[in-house]
């Protein structure tokens, strides 16, 4: 996936805009890919992507995260744990599907998945666990 051109993607986004990929090509961008909203290993994940929000934006990068959960649940955990990003639904599993996130129909929590695309449009940076 390193190294690989950027497949382009719409998904719903919390904003209540439709997020499409290819609106952030040339631009510094971390995607982060997480089973569901506010169960403990995902919360952990989201709460510290919001600690350092200001440091990502201080480098010119915006921060998504993306699970199939919907938007309300989207809207709800956004809420609650005040992250300042967006949240995007992919209840389709398009992007999911594109960066080979699911298992056995079910994105595991082993695969939660950090990218980082920089402003060439490739994946420049991926980590799952």
């Amino acid at each position: 996936m390193l190294n690989l051109p950027v497949p382009d993607f719409q998904l719903a986004a919390t904003s209540g805009k439709q997020f499409q990929l290819s609106d952030y090509f040339g631009k510094n961008l971390v995607i982060y890919f997480y089973p569901k909203d506010a169960t403990p290993g995902c919360t952990t994940q989201g709460v510290q992507f919001r600690d350092l929000y200001t440091q990502f934006k201080n480098l010119d990068t915006e921060i998504f995260g993306i699970s199939r959960d919907s938007l309300k649940s989207h809207e709800n955990f956004k809420a609650k744990f005040g992250f300042q990003f967006e949240l995007l639904s992919d209840h389709e599993e398009v992007a999911c599907t594109l960066f080979n996130v699911i298992k056995m129909n079910v994105i595991e929590i082993s695969w939660q998945f950090n990218l980082i695309i920089a402003n060439s449009n490739y994946v420049e940076w991926g980590i799952g666990y």
